[in-house]
């Protein structure tokens, strides 16, 4: 029997992304991601843990649905 972290920090965790998870999953380059996050191009919040910068997956995907485009 496994025991789960309090507030779900185990789903948590595996709803963080890395940089290099978030460019394939938006299939775009990591440099792409971190051009955007420097300079504030899109509204595409992530989270800093020391170095690290993490997405969380359902950020990416009201990401996508904000920028979904019909003709």
């Amino acid at each position: 029997m496994t025991q789960e972290s309090p507030f779900g920090a185990a789903s948590a965790r595996s709803e963080l992304l890395t940089r290099r998870e978030a460019a394939a999953y938006l299939g775009v380059s990591e440099q792409t991601l971190a051009i955007w996050k420097c300079t504030g191009r899109y509204n595409l919040p992530y989270i800093k843990i020391g170095r690290l910068v993490k997405y969380k997956l359902s950020d990416l995907n009201a990401f996508i649905a904000r920028n979904h485009m019909t003709a």
